[in-house]
């Protein structure tokens, strides 16, 4: 028996409907779904409510374990520093009116000084603690700012905040100069999230980008050792399914994350200690 919950990152399906996105998540069998703010703020822009989105949650019985995303935080200069966490304030109320524990900070693009980016997550966690919401760290391969796990654990280490937590990623560990056992290592309760996602056989390693990924246990990484490795640390945390394929978001959203979700029980059911 899977000791997990899933849940389906809307990136997946990233050109369905917002509210679209949450029926299909809810007929593929998903048990929660990891909702883009930009996608929300779109439909708002169309005319839509916010409370059209919470009674579509409500309908499907789906939680949000995180949200996404905090950006510019990192590599803002002066004025508009303060305007990117007034931003994050926003942001950070849209995902407590959701009840998302969690929401994505994500690291800058270009290289940024660790002390600073630190500094900074420190000051996101204050703002969490006063909306309610834990800002967790994440790392990106192909993002300059903070590329490998071993970044993003050195970062929750330094910052002194016992709400510091990461986010786990198969595709951008196996894509970065990540220590390789590394995930081993960290307790499971600094783990807020899992994203599982698959590396394409026909692209390098190290040079891949969004786009590139494919559907898991369709690609080279070796999911079922990293599901073993968050069993031996006690994460209990969501197994999120995140892809950015092109391919994908052609094909029927529902089959696709039909697919995924047949994927992913089949990992979590062989991965065994």
């Amino acid at each position: 028996m899977n000791q997990w919950k899933t849940c389906l990152n809307t990136s997946t399906i990233k050109t369905t409907p917002l509210l679209e996105k949450i029926r299909v998540t809810a007929e593929a069998g998903f048990d929660a779904i990891e909702l883009w703010i930009n996608d929300i703020y779109e439909y708002i822009g169309q005319g839509g409510e916010v409370c059209d989105v919470e009674s579509a949650l409500r309908d499907c019985n789906l939680s949000i374990p995180c949200m996404i995303a905090l950006r510019g935080w990192g590599e803002a200069v002066g004025q508009e520093y303060r305007l990117m966490l007034e931003e994050a304030r926003r942001r950070m109320e849209l995902a407590a009116r959701f009840s998302s524990p969690y929401i994505v900070a994500t690291p800058p693009r270009e290289p940024c000084d660790l002390q600073q980016l630190t500094d900074r997550y420190g000051d996101l966690l204050e703002i969490g603690r006063e909306v309610g919401v834990k800002p967790t760290f994440e790392y990106i391969s192909f993002f300059q700012g903070a590329q490998t796990l071993d970044t993003a654990w050195q970062v929750v280490q330094q910052v002194g905040d016992d709400d510091a937590t990461l986010i786990a990623d198969a595709f951008h560990t196996w894509n970065s100069h990540s220590t390789t056992d590394l995930l081993r290592h960290i307790p499971g309760d600094r783990i807020s999230h899992y994203h599982i996602d698959d590396g394409n056989p026909n692209v390098a390693r190290y040079q891949q980008t969004d786009p590139d990924r494919v559907m898991i246990s369709a690609g080279v990484i070796d999911l079922r050792a990293e599901i073993e490795m968050l069993r031996e640390i006690g994460y209990k945390g969501m197994i999120s399914l995140e892809l950015f394929n092109q391919q994908l978001w052609q094909q029927d959203p529902l089959e696709v994350a039909r697919l995924g979700k047949e994927k992913l029980d089949a990992i979590l059911a062989s991965s065994t200690l």
